[in-house]
C-alpha cells in the first residue's frame, strides 16, 4: 500500500452539509417551518411536522419529502397540486438565525486557507444553501462557494464534475490536482474521482456508514482530522511564506483499523457561481 504519490493539490474544495456542520440541525428547523405552515392552511401542523420529520431522515435528498409526509397525515392526493405551494416555500424560505458547526472546523478552514486556496462545493436549491452558509457563519471564511444547483440545476449535482470544473477554472489550477473533502462517497468521491483528482471521506453525519466505494485516498472521523492529512501533502506555512510539507504520506485508517486505498489521476472544463468573502 503507498502514499500519496505525486505532485500535492494546488486547491482544496470541502462540502457544505454533514461535512463542515450538521444538517439535521437545518432540517429541523426547516420541517419545524412546514408544520406551522401546514396549521396556518388548516391541516394538523403537528402530525405534518412530524411526518415530514420522519420522510427527512430517511433521506434528505430524495425529492417529494412534503409530497409524502401529507399523504402519510392522510391527506387527499387530489388536494396536493393546492397544499404543496405555500409549504414548499416555508421549507425554501427557512432562515435558520445560527447553525452549529462540527467541532474544530473553523480552526481548521482557517489552517486550510493559510496554506491553499480554499473552495466549496455544495449541492441544492441555492437559496437553501446560501442560508446554511450564513447560519453557520462559515461562509467568511470560504472565499469560492460553487453551488451547483446554479450551473444547471439537480443535473449538475455532484457526482457530475461540473462543480469541481467551475472551481478549477475560477482558481486557475488543473482540475485533477484538486483535492475534495466530503462526508459522502456516492457524491464527494465520485465528483473527484469524475475530474482525475483524490478525496479524503469524512465519516459522519446523515451517510456516515455508507460503504466506502468508490474509495477515497484517505477516511477520517472528523473534518479537522481530513485537513490535518491534507496538509500533511501540502504543507504547512512558515513564517517565510513557504509551505513545508511531509512526502510520500501512508495511507489514513478508517475507525476499524482496516487501511484504506490510495487513489489519483488526470482530468478538466467549466461554469460558476463564486461568492465573495467578508
Amino acid at each position: 500500500m503507498t502514499g500519496w504519490a505525486g505532485p500535492p493539490p494546488l486547491a482544496v474544495v470541502v462540502d457544505l452539509d454533514d461535512t463542515l456542520y450538521p444538517q439535521a440541525s437545518y432540517l429541523a428547523g426547516a420541517a419545524a417551518a412546514v408544520g406551522a405552515a401546514a396549521a396556518a392552511a388548516g391541516l394538523d401542523g403537528a402530525a405534518v411536522h412530524a411526518a415530514l420529520a420522519a420522510e427527512l431522515a430517511a433521506g434528505s435528498d430524495t425529492g417529494g419529502t412534503i409530497d409524502r409526509a401529507l399523504l402519510a397525515t392522510g391527506v387527499d392526493p387530489a388536494a396536493l397540486p393546492a397544499l404543496l405551494p405555500p409549504l414548499v416555500a416555508a421549507f425554501t424560505g427557512h432562515v435558520p438565525d445560527r447553525l452549529p458547526t462540527y467541532p474544530g472546523v473553523e480552526a481548521a478552514l482557517t489552517a486550510l486557507a493559510a496554506a491553499v486556496p480554499l473552495a466549496c462545493l455544495t449541492d441544492g436549491a441555492p437559496v437553501v444553501q446560501r442560508a446554511k452558509l450564513a447560519g453557520t457563519g462559515l461562509d467568511r471564511l470560504l472565499p469560492l462557494v460553487v453551488l451547483s444547483d446554479s450551473l444547471g440545476g439537480r443535473a449538475t449535482r455532484k457526482p457530475s464534475p461540473a462543480g469541481l470544473l467551475a472551481i478549477a477554472a475560477r482558481l486557475g489550477v488543473p482540475a485533477d490536482r484538486l483535492l475534495m473533502i466530503g462526508d459522502r462517497p456516492g457524491k464527494d468521491v465520485a465528483v473527484a474521482a469524475a475530474v482525475g483528482a483524490r478525496a479524503i471521506r469524512v465519516r459522519q453525519g446523515e451517510y456516515a456508514d455508507a460503504p466506502d466505494v468508490p474509495a477515497a485516498w484517505a477516511v477520517t472521523d472528523t473534518f479537522p482530522e481530513a485537513v490535518t492529512c491534507a496538509l500533511s501533502v501540502i504543507g504547512h506555512p512558515t513564517g517565510d511564506g513557504h509551505l513545508t510539507r511531509r512526502q510520500d504520506v501512508p495511507a489514513r485508517h478508517s475507525r476499524t483499523g482496516a487501511l484504506l486505498s490510495m487513489t489519483g489521476a488526470p482530468g478538466d472544463q467549466v461554469a460558476t457561481e463564486p461568492r465573495a468573502g467578508r
